[in-house]
């Protein structure tokens, strides 16, 4: 059963890595760094801001705490404990591969990439309530993800598993952010209300 699934995460991983042009080298190099993202972020803290105006410190907290999380437990309690290798780091099938920047750390189960963004997605998605802003961080998310698969550092299931992961995480730490909202002080917006009203012109 288990080599199986390692054949069939083999066989999707090369399916997208090999199905690649010079121009997605260049999307999929833009979307896996580190800092292609800064204008994305600040202008989720943007719409952040416009809903819950002086809460948005505090919510950026959660924030670091859900990347946190998700990257300590990504770590530790998963790639320290499966040791899986990377695809870059499995000879048998180094040579089918496209290497189009580094390999990275040694293990790849699960994605520290793909539990850190969906964590984000979740929370984000989550706090706004909004179809548009859910829709827009789910694509940023599977784009991310995807990128890691094509450029061959990560195998699908590395993904998948990190991506469930983070949603985990994401939900857990909303909770939290509701949970601490309500308790000091009754933060949170109701529906109905006039910041609510405000933030449909969004």
């Amino acid at each position: 059963m288990l080599e199986a699934l390692n054949n069939i995460d083999i066989g999707i991983l090369l399916w997208i890595n090999n199905h690649a042009s010079p121009f997605l080298d260049q999307i999929m190099l833009f979307a896996s760094a580190k800092f292609t993202w800064l204008p994305f972020y600040l202008f989720i803290i943007f719409l952040l801001s416009k809903k819950y105006k002086f809460k948005t410190l505090l919510i950026l907290l959660f924030v670091a705490l859900t990347v946190t999380l998700t990257d300590q437990t990504s770590v530790h309690l998963f790639k320290n404990v499966f040791l899986r290798l990377r695809p870059c780091h499995q000879p048998d099938i180094l040579e089918k591969l496209r290497m189009i920047k580094g390999c990275g750390g040694q293990y790849g189960f699960v994605s520290s990439h793909a539990a850190n963004s969906f964590g984000v997605v979740v929370f984000i998605s989550l706090l706004m309530q909004k179809k548009w802003i859910t829709y827009m961080m789910i694509f940023w998310g599977l784009l991310v993800i995807y990128s890691r698969v094509y450029l061959g550092v990560h195998f699908p299931f590395d993904v998948l598993g990190g991506s469930i992961l983070g949603a985990i995480i994401g939900l857990l730490t909303a909770r939290l952010f509701f949970i601490t909202d309500k308790r000091w002080g009754g933060l949170i917006i109701n529906k109905g209300s006039n910041t609510e009203k405000r933030d449909d012109d969004l």
